[in-house]
């Protein structure tokens, strides 16, 4: 295969995973050891995020590609991308906590559902409970009506039980 038909390919992976992707987080990761990089394709790994450094110039031919232009101006310097087909939350969160614990790496841009965001907008990203909070978050306040309920429903019956118990305690003293 020549290189010209291996950069082809590496465009159409980038182009399939800008439209497949719920979020893309664009990172300077300069000045990771090995070990800290190691750490973070770990973590990103365990959350089912797709990490992985290209060639700025090959991520600019598919940006225009997909109609992501207005990244262009952020593909400067070393450039890793954060992928993530499921939670759009993932990366950012990954990328935060990584951001905290080494003080290396810098926030790029982003794209969301097909959308360039700034760091400001990384940032309140990472800020949202992730998918399974929510979900967690939704079935608490649907199951919160009907615990109330059960709790009003059984309240006339504690309280007969109470009455009959005490009408039996008088009985017998």
């Amino acid at each position: 295969m020549s290189i010209r038909e291996q950069k082809a390919q590496v465009v159409e992976e980038l182009k399939d995973k800008f439209t497949k992707a719920s979020s893309a987080i664009l990172v300077d990761y300069k000045g990771l050891n090995v070990q800290e990089a190691t750490e973070l394709r770990t973590s990103f790994r365990e959350a089912g995020v797709d990490y992985k450094v290209y060639k700025n110039t090959l991520t600019e031919i598919a940006a225009k590609e997909v109609g992501l232009e207005d990244l262009i101006p952020f593909l400067e310097g070393p450039t890793a991308i954060a992928f993530s087909e499921d939670d759009p939350v993932a990366p950012a969160k990954i990328l935060t906590e990584a951001i905290r614990k080494y003080r290396k790496i810098e926030f790029k841009s982003g794209v969301v559902d097909g959308k360039v965001i700034d760091v400001d907008g990384i940032k309140a990203l990472a800020d949202l409970p992730s998918r399974e909070e929510l979900l967690a978050k939704l079935l608490g306040s649907m199951n919160a009506p009907i615990a109330n309920l059960v709790g009003v429903l059984s309240g006339p019956v504690r309280a007969l039980a109470y009455a009959l118990n005490a009408i039996k305690e008088q009985k017998e003293a």
